[in-house]
């Protein structure tokens, strides 16, 4: 009989699917008093935001959390922020996230950005790892004022070199929509999908290299950073600038190395506030 009763808690339940995780997270601010001021926050499921004391002058830092560990095939997440007429928001996440292997499907996180008049907002997540065989969908959609000011990062690991891990398969799709004014400024569509090896090494892709980062600075004061961006990037990636926006994508061998370089390219572009105080936990 205990035999038995092993055998059917083992057999799939007809109907019943994997679980999955859902997050959603709306956060909104205003200005009051000179400074920059919680004014909706709405949080769902795995998808939460906090907001720690920080002394960033008038910038108010919210920080992404998704409490379910990572994400796999099947996993939604769903992010929007609106900084408002004046603000000066700075978004980060917790730690690094990771996409685990999937059984099937692949994970989607939507950002969606609003940057009103006169405002200025950082997006600046910390690293996502890819696992092998890992799948994510990710689209970052902004749309700002005419003389509002945005910076944009995405830094990613494929495999940790450290712990000996190795990218084989993956699926990865990064799309990006930044509009001005009700106009598009820039898109781009990164796509790498099934085996990923022998694509590597191409200098068009990361010229074999396991970590890479794209960074965007959108503010009519970009192009006097050009200068100063490229050197801090040296040979491990490039900058371009044209029609207010600088463009920089940098890669190194492992997130340590791309660390080193994100840390002061940020600085220079954050708009004189400190980095977010949990890069450095």
């Amino acid at each position: 009989m205990a035999k038995r009763l092993v055998s059917l808690a083992c057999e799939p339940v007809p109907g019943l699917g994997l679980q999955r995780a859902v997050g959603v997270g709306r956060l909104s601010v205003r200005q009051l008093d000179g400074r920059t001021r919680l004014n909706r926050l709405y949080q769902e499921g795995c998808a939460k935001i906090r907001i720690p004391k920080t002394y960033h002058g008038s910038a108010l830092e919210a920080v992404v959390i998704n409490t379910s560990g990572g994400v796999t095939g099947g996993d939604r997440m769903n992010w929007r922020f609106e900084a408002g007429p004046g603000t000066h928001l700075m978004l980060t996440t917790q730690a690094c996230e990771k996409v685990y292997k999937s059984s099937g499907g692949v994970a989607e996180n939507t950002i969606s950005l609003s940057v009103e008049a006169g405002a200025r907002l950082a997006w600046l997540p910390q690293e996502t790892i890819m696992f092998d065989r890992a799948g994510l969908s990710r689209s970052i959609t902004a749309d700002l004022a005419v003389d509002a000011e945005a910076l944009f990062l995405e830094p990613v690991v494929l495999g940790r070199r450290s712990m000996g891990e190795h990218l084989e398969h993956a699926d990865l799709h990064d799309r990006w929509r930044i509009s001005r004014d009700g106009r598009l400024l820039h898109a781009e569509d990164f796509h790498l999908s099934g085996p990923v090896r022998p694509v590597l090494p191409q200098s068009a892709v990361t010229s074999g290299r396991s970590a890479f980062a794209t960074l965007l600075f959108v503010s009519p004061r970009a192009e006097g950073f050009v200068t100063e961006a490229r050197r801090l990037i040296g040979p491990g990636g490039g900058v371009s600038c044209w029609n207010g926006k600088l463009l920089a994508r940098v890669t190194a061998e492992d997130s340590f190395e791309l660390r080193k370089i994100l840390l002061p390219l940020v600085s220079l572009l954050n708009f004189g506030a400190e980095l977010p105080k949990v890069w450095s936990i």
